[in-house]
């Protein structure tokens, strides 16, 4: 097993205790801003092994009773068909995703918000879609000058202007498809909404990262920056906090920057503002729930050079810059990580060199090292897969074969007669598919797919860059896999 540095349980009871009291403060009525991700928060399960990717999520299962949630999208972001990268889908049909999960949980969806709406057919199309499916809509209008137009945004010309949002609990949770949404205006406009209807309310910020209570350069607040590499975030000691307590705390730079403004505001708006400091704002606890550091800067320390080969594969496919590249590589110095840490890295360029062939490597739990070869059979990453679970389940070494060639053949046929495929080796899916259907006959083929799970946080690396077909596969059983930034062909297209 990958080893804990994280206590969920702890940090599922804390969190949702310190929301609680920060709506308390506020006498009943908090708008939260989330940042990140609500669901799928495999950024943080990787750097704090033993914090489950729904954690936040089952934080707020916990406030179901107390909490509604509102999503934001920006109505350029429609627009444009924004997709976003992890999952392939438009930041519009990601919204009605993110809706039936919540109603999935139990949880309210008060509704939805576009913002910057200069009406944009698009927009107005999503919005005649979501009230068909009986979903409320609010318009909120880009205003000039903002954020520092202080006088002319806290006015009926301003925030004024906006939508209100008919909000009943005393949680409401904002929420987004992606960065950019406008999550902090939309918490800001109904503060001065509330504030004009005589209702006292406030505004928190939820981020996980950075952690404001761990050092600024520990390798999980690089890790952070590491994976906002092309956003050019930058973690900070936070200076209003310093100054106010005389204690150090981290933040970064886009929340430093605006604070002096959002300080401002919430004095034009209900007369002084409750805080000190960016991290003031701030409710997260994650960082009072970790059990074991060394455990944690290890993992970290693995995810800043996963970034960094991501980094540097998206280079080589024209989707990423240098300066993101440059920047991990500094971020890598800083936390004293090298591709030496990823063991898997050298096994497969090795395996490589020796055949002249696409090979994979997967380094299991316990430190063993499986690797995988390219044949007329199957592609590397299928072999290695193969092998991991032969090895986890005990099935015997070299010369076991869990599949039959009988059945890789027809599926291969398929493949090239029928599909019209160039390619007839079997991808990482396939060979799943081929070894669920040999189960039935075959007692060590069944055993071995009872141990997919024990694949969940292992390491893997190609010594090329992976089909799209094989890079899901390994992502959805939770493999942390890396690539050498180069094809298996020096073709000009490639799929």
């Amino acid at each position: 097993m990958v080893k804990s540095g994280f206590d969920n349980q702890a940090y599922l009871r804390t969190q949702s205790q310190h929301i609680r009291d920060r709506i308390a403060q506020f006498g009943g009525k908090l708008y939260l801003e989330f940042g990140g991700k609500l669901f799928d928060d495999y950024h943080a399960s990787r750097v704090l092994p033993g914090f489950e990717p729904d954690s936040k999520l089952r934080m707020l299962e916990q406030l179901k009773d107390k909490a509604e949630i509102i999503i934001v999208i920006n109505a350029s972001d429609i627009e444009k068909n924004k997709v976003r990268g992890d999952l392939g889908i438009t930041y519009d049909s990601d919204v009605l995703r993110l809706i039936d999960l919540f109603r999935a949980r139990g949880l309210y969806v008060g509704g939805v918000v576009v913002t910057q709406y200069r009406g944009q057919p698009a927009a107005d199309a999503f919005h005649a879609r979501l009230e068909g499916l009986g979903l409320r809509v609010y318009r909120h209008y880009p205003i000039e000058g903002y954020p520092h137009n202080i006088a002319k945004i806290v006015s009926e010309d301003g925030f004024g202007k906006n939508e209100y949002i008919e909000t009943t609990r005393p949680l409401v949770v904002l929420t987004a498809p992606g960065p950019g949404s406008g999550k902090m205006a939309t918490c800001l406009s109904q503060l001065y909404h509330e504030h004009q209807r005589g209702v006292v309310a406030g505004y928190a910020k939820f981020e996980t990262f950075p952690i404001w209570n761990l050092p600024l350069n520990h390798p999980v607040n690089l890790a952070y920056e590491a994976a906002t590499a092309d956003l050019d975030d930058v973690n900070m000691i936070d200076p209003f906090h310093l100054q106010a307590y005389g204690e150090t705390t981290v933040n970064y730079n886009r929340d430093v920057e605006v604070f002096p403004v959002l300080a401002a505001m919430f004095e034009k708006i209900t007369g002084s503002c409750p805080y000190k400091s960016p991290t003031d704002m701030g409710v997260n606890m994650a960082g009072s729930c970790i059990t074991d550091d060394p455990a944690c800067q290890e993992a970290a320390r693995q995810e800043i050079v996963r970034r960094y080969y991501d980094a540097l594969c998206d280079r080589r496919q024209g989707k990423g810059a240098d300066s993101a590249v440059y920047k991990l590589e500094l971020l890598m110095q800083q936390a004293g990580a090298t591709a030496e840490i990823r063991p898997a890295v050298a096994r497969a360029n090795e395996l490589a060199q020796l055949t002249g062939e696409p090979a994979m490597a997967i380094q299991l739990a316990d430190g063993t090292l499986i690797d995988g070869k390219t044949s007329e059979l199957m592609g590397c990453s299928a072999a290695a897969l193969l092998n991991a679970l032969k090895c986890l389940s005990q099935a015997g070494g070299h010369g076991v074969h869990l599949i039959a060639q009988s059945a890789i053949e027809p599926i291969q046929t398929v493949k090239v007669k029928y599909l019209g495929s160039a390619n007839p080796r079997l991808h990482s899916d396939e060979v799943l598919i081929a070894l669920a259907a040999s189960a039935s006959l075959e007692p060590k083929a069944a055993k071995a797919l009872e141990r997919l799970d024990a694949l969940k946080g292992c390491q893997a690396h190609c010594s090329v860059i992976l089909s799209p077909a094989d890079a899901v596969t390994y992502k959805r059983l939770g493999l942390q896999l890396t690539c050498e930034p180069q094809y298996q062909t020096n073709k000009l297209y490639h799929r």
